[in-house]
């Protein structure tokens, strides 16, 4: 146990904490890691999640500026992708986060409508002749630099798009998108519904982590834009949650 443990704890620290990935990974059962890390959580090393767990020194949630930081490269190839699925003249509802933001940018000069409660893009597409700008108002979340609350949910209800693209502090399969706070999770979910083609943007770190407690449940079908870091055990999971997975490959 005593050399499972610390290579489990430097999984954790990678981002690895989904049970059975890590039962895969260490080649052992889901309930043996699930007892190692019952044994783990006990001695306040870690902190159990649904389906898994994080490093009890984990931050609750990084801010936008530290999201930037991680894995920029993979996010900016990211949205490179998801750009090219927009058609001109099509509504497009972009949610928060920061691989979301990085598309945001690459949408200067196209003729759009944009729907957004990601409040770090106002800078930068609030000029645009060629872009129509629908900002949620709503409750300001300064950690994420968004909107959420009841004034964004009721201002979405009216509002149907071509596409929303959106991501979550983790993905996992079975159960969806986590987040922080359930204000976040309501206005995701109901901007998933009100879209054709829901896109969900996010570097192979976030797949399978359940690092918040709060779930959004991702349609039958959807479009799942990552890196080329991405594990096989997480594609064919995710394959079959419904996923058309589309690999981003960096410049």
């Amino acid at each position: 146990m005593k050399d499972r443990r610390t290579r489990l704890l430097d999984a954790l620290a990678a981002g690895e904490m989904d049970v059975d990935e890590l039962a895969r990974r260490f080649e052992v059962s889901a309930s043996t890691i699930r007892r190692d890390l019952q044994r783990l959580d006990g001695e306040k090393a870690v902190r159990r999640t649904y389906g898994g767990a994080i490093l009890a020194n984990n931050p609750s949630e990084l801010t936008l500026d530290e999201r930037m930081a991680v894995n920029g490269a993979q996010k900016r190839a990211i949205a490179r992708a998801a750009a090219g699925l927009i058609g001109e003249g099509e509504t497009v509802i972009l949610d928060a986060g920061s691989t979301v933001a990085a598309l945001g940018q690459l949408l200067r000069g196209r003729r759009l409508r944009i729907v957004t409660n990601n409040l770090s893009l106002l800078p930068f597409l609030g000029r645009d002749p060629g872009l129509e700008l629908i900002v949620l108002g709503g409750k300001f979340r300064p950690t994420s630099m968004s909107t959420v609350g009841v004034l964004a949910v009721e201002a979405m209800r009216r509002i149907t798009a071509d596409h929303v693209f959106t991501s979550a502090d983790g993905i996992v399969a079975e159960h969806g998108l986590c987040e922080a706070s359930l204000d976040q999770i309501a206005l995701k979910s109901l901007m998933m519904s009100q879209a054709r083609q829901v896109v969900v943007l996010a570097d192979a770190s976030k797949l399978g982590r359940a690092a918040q407690p709060f779930w959004a449940p991702l349609p039958p079908r959807f479009t799942l834009v990552t890196d080329a870091a991405v594990r096989d055990g997480q594609r064919r999971a995710l394959e079959a949650a419904g996923a058309d997975l589309r690999i981003a490959e960096a410049s």
